[in-house]
Formats: structure tokens, sequence, C-alpha cells
């Protein structure tokens, strides 16, 4: 049963409810009212396609960019390092929840393939903390998704905003090893050795090419339109009890319709080529949902809106 909402006062606090998460629920409804919906669960390998293009795609930019010209180098790299850097970051998420290929074994290691233009062996610690976050959406202590309390006390003001935004992949890849520490296994000892041997052979044959590498991630994982997912997809305008948001703007183009949160939230098994047949299956559960009209509009508000904080997020 679900309890009643129960609200913060405090403008500094996370929105606290004892409600369960939503996204069960709507899709047991879902599938009862649209059972044709179950059809789109399953894997699709035009994904792994383009991740394997986006692969020889990053790694042939970062080696021709070493040629450009200074200013042409910057836009290259912000334009097109950063966006293709962002769009493999949502290629390892599809893989994650084994959504490119039958098995979980050939998309761990698909995934480990896609990390590579990556520079850091992300891929297998991200797997274990987002499931969780899947599995226990808004659950203080399990959930890695949400903010830490030292983020959260420091990204105040326009230029603490400012400067957590810029550095948001470092403080992503932090959270949970400071929140919620794990032993890493074997598989992820023996991925972390194969991409550090894989770098320092680029770095031997063109270090250039891996600095291209290192920017283009971290500029992906901050000051990028892009990367306005992260904060669009759970953050709640003050006081709201709504959880998760969708975008449906064109940037879906770029990050395998991961903008479709809420349906990939009901439906995590359905790949991001498949999430708007979701809704266009079931219009009438997403219709009253507020929605992100726009990522870069999403940076923007956070920073220079004096009542948005890292702790516009429902928790329980």
């Amino acid at each position: 049963r679900q309890r009643r909402m129960v609200m913060v006062s405090s403008s500094s606090d996370f929105t606290r409810t004892c409600a369960s998460e939503p996204h069960a629920a709507r899709r047991e409804a879902i599938l009862k009212a649209h059972p044709e919906v179950r059809a789109l669960m399953g894997a699709d390998a035009r994904g792994a396609a383009i991740g394997a293009v986006l692969v020889v795609a990053q790694l042939l930019l970062a080696t021709w960019a070493s040629t450009l010209p200074l200013a042409v180098y910057l836009i290259t790299l912000y334009v097109g390092g950063a966006t293709l850097a962002q769009a493999l970051f949502l290629a390892v998420h599809e893989a994650t929840h084994d959504l490119f290929f039958r098995g979980r074994t050939r998309n761990r290691l698909f995934a480990m393939l896609l990390n590579i233009p990556l520079v850091v062996p992300f891929c297998e610690p991200f797997r274990a903390y987002h499931l969780e976050h899947h599995r226990h959406q808004g659950v203080v202590g399990l959930d890695a998704d949400l903010p830490s309390e030292l983020e959260a006390r420091y990204a105040r003001g326009v230029p603490g905003k400012l400067v957590w935004l810029a550095l948001q992949l470092v403080a992503y890849a932090l959270r949970p090893v400071l929140t919620r520490p794990r032993v890493p296994s074997r598989v992820e000892g023996v991925h972390a050795l194969a991409q550090g041997v894989a770098m320092i052979l680029l770095w031997r044959a063109d270090a250039q090419a891996l600095c291209f590498l290192v920017w283009s991630a971290l500029i992906a994982g901050g000051l990028h339109p892009t990367s306005g997912h992260f904060l669009a997809e759970h953050h709640a305008p003050r006081g709201a009890t709504q959880e998760t948001y969708s975008y449906y703007g064109p940037l879906n183009w770029l990050a395998f319709n991961v903008g479709y949160h809420n349906e990939h939230h009901d439906f995590p098994r359905v790949p991001g080529t498949r999430l708007p047949m979701v809704r266009a299956a079931a219009p009438e559960f997403y219709a009253h949902l507020r929605t992100c009209e726009s990522w870069p509009g999403a940076l923007i508000d956070f920073v220079i809106a004096p009542d948005r904080s890292l702790c516009d997020r429902v928790v329980r």
C-alpha cells in the first residue's frame, strides 16, 4: 500500500516520501491495458552497430584532431569529441541493461569495447550501481544516483553550481565509491588491466589523441548540452512529487533516446530504439506527466535559479 506523501519544509533538504516508487505499478498497468508493449522488450542489434561506429569514429577523430589549428581543434573537441563521448556513455548504459545482444556476457564484453575511447574503465562498476538505481530508486543509502551530502553542501550559488556541473562526471564517478564502496570483482580487475594497457599503447602511439579522448569525456559529462540529461532525469522542481522526467526533444537522436526516461524506468528491458513506441502505444499513461523541455535549459535553470539545488530530488 502507498502511504501519504511527507514533505520536508527545509529548502535545503530533499523532498521525502513513504510511497513506493511509481514505475513498477505503471509498468503493470500498461501491460494490462496494452499487452502488445511486451513485444518491444528484448535486444536490438541495430544499437550495437551504432555503438561500434561510435567507437571507430571517436578514435579516428581523436587521431585527426591533433593536426588541426588550435581554434578548430577546440571546436572539434566540443562539438564532435564531447558529443560522441556522451553517445558512448549512453551506449554503455544500453549494454548495462543487456539491450544489444541476448545474454549478459556478450553485452558486458561489448560494454568494454565501448569503454575504450572513454579512457577510464568504468562500465563494470557502473553496471552494478546503475542496476541498483533501478531497483532502489530514490532510496537513501541504496541509490547511488542521489547526490551526496558533500556535493549538496558545496554546489550552491552560481559559482558552486558551475564548478559542480563542470566536474559533474568526476562527482558521478566518485560518489558511489565514497558513499557505497564495494570490493571490485575479478572481471573489473581484468577490465581495468586491459583498459590500462590499451591507454598506454595509445599514449605511446599518439599522446595528443589520448588527451583529446580525456577532454572529450570530461566535457561530455560537464558543460555540454547533452549532459543536461543527468539533471533532467530525476531533478524535480521544488516541492514536486513526480520523481522521473522525460525529454522528447531532438537531442535524443544523439543519446539512444535516454530522454524517454519515464518510459525507460517503466520498461528497462526495452532498448532505446523502441522507447518512443512505448509512449505511442500507451499515451494515456504519459500525457499527464510533467516533462523537461530542454536539456541545455535544465543546465541553465539549475545554475541561475536561486531556488534550484542538488536536493531537488524525491527520496524515500
